[in-house]
């Protein structure tokens, strides 16, 4: 089954393909999309997971991270 990504960035809606080959998740996707470089963001994430004890401190600072770049409403879209 064929998945889009659709996604808010800075106001204008869209849709992109996701290639599971391609990238790791949505976020990595849509960040490639719109030309966004994910390395300072990634090391960061991985930070948070060490000193984390549950995954709510990870999905709080990814969405507020996004959220700060510009992104919201983003969700796979089956076809």
């Amino acid at each position: 089954m064929a998945k889009r990504i659709h996604y808010t960035f800075k106001g204008q809606n869209k849709t992109i393909a996701f290639a599971q080959d391609r990238f790791n998740n949505l976020f990595e996707a849509i960040a490639a999309e719109e030309g966004i470089d994910l390395t300072a963001y990634l090391k960061m994430e991985q930070q948070v997971e060490m000193v984390s004890k549950n995954n709510k401190a990870v999905r709080d600072f990814r969405d507020k991270e996004f959220a700060r770049m510009g992104f919201s409403q983003i969700r796979f879209v089956k076809e």
